[in-house]
């Protein structure tokens, strides 16, 4: 069965709103953990629109799944995750003016300096994944770069569903999740998935994780949290 990541982002997104302190994010992965999510995600952007430094911090001690931040490959960046020691870092592309993260991470142009960072979150435990789009290119260079995981970037594939062009989407996804299993790389992946184009996502072979927010979080404003959640674990098991 493929586990769920619910990304709990736009809970802060909610706060940052009106500056206050709710909804508070730590009790959102609470109770999505409640529900059966078997990790967590939060991206700290180094422009803190939504998941703050005090988030990250307290989640650390609070989640009892697992804890997958998202993160641009900086410095600062760095000296955060190998202060809190997440269970696992994902490391992703990151514009300012951007809404949400557009893309996938280019490791081919940024190969020789991503092996270095990502060795030394590797050398404290860290798991380390890249996220990229479903390209033969890019998942060869993520191999290379020594990480264990990548999480394939599906925005291609939810923007074009129930269109004439889903099918090429989701073949280059397929493909790409077929390269990275024969060259022993572990599959997640995520972006713009909901309750009805995740059913084609779980039909690719050798997926290990879906990380899933906006829609998880759009349904708990009407449903509760931990019913959202559940009800995209139900589609995960089907």
């Amino acid at each position: 069965m493929v586990k769920l990541g619910v990304n709990i982002d736009h809970v802060a997104t909610i706060r940052q709103a009106r500056g206050g302190k709710e909804p508070d994010p730590v009790t959102a992965a609470a109770l999505a953990e409640q529900a059966g999510a078997d990790s967590i995600t939060v991206h700290l952007r180094e422009d803190r629109r939504h998941i703050n430094d005090r988030d990250v911090e307290v989640l650390s001690r609070t989640i009892k799944t697992r804890m997958n931040l998202e993160m641009a490959a900086t410095e600062e960046m760095k000296k955060i995750a190998l202060d809190i020691l997440p269970h696992s870092v994902c490391l992703v592309p990151e514009k300012r003016e951007e809404l949400t993260t557009e893309g996938g991470l280019d490791v081919v142009k940024q190969k020789k300096d991503l092996q270095e960072y990502v060795k030394a979150l590797m050398e404290q435990n860290i798991i380390v994944s890249l996220f990229i789009d479903p390209s033969v290119e890019q998942v060869k260079a993520a191999y290379e770069t020594g990480v264990e995981f990548i999480e394939l970037h599906t925005g291609r594939y939810a923007e074009l569903f129930d269109t004439k062009k889903e099918d090429e989407a989701f073949k280059e996804l397929e493909e790409a999740a077929k390269l990275a299993n024969k060259l022993g790389l572990k599959v997640n992946a995520g972006h713009g998935l909901n309750y009805w184009n995740v059913k084609r996502i779980l039909t690719i072979p050798f997926l290990y994780e879906l990380n899933i927010g906006h829609t998880i979080i759009s349904r708990a404003v009407f449903t509760g949290m931990e019913k959202a959640v559940r009800d995209m674990k139900d589609i995960l098991i089907l």
